[in-house]
């Protein structure tokens, strides 16, 4: 029984030592850097026409747009 509690608790130490590991190695979402801002900008009409599958870029042309 002894042996049983030993293994256990080193089975249980060594996956919370890999689960803290594991938490260092995260990566950073939302930093400000010139790359990300790319990122955000929308896409013109004409690549958002040729996603969707639409013969027209009016739809997404801000200009283009009824109200």
């Amino acid at each position: 029984m002894k042996i049983f509690q030993y293994s256990r608790f080193t089975t249980i130490l060594l996956v919370a030592a890999f689960a803290f590991s594991l938490s260092n190695c995260a990566v950073r979402v939302g930093t400000s850097s010139s790359r990300t801002s790319f990122k955000s900008k929308q896409l013109p009409p004409g690549q958002a026409k040729k996603l969707n599958g639409d013969k027209s870029a009016k739809r997404y042309a801000p200009g283009q747009n009824k109200k």
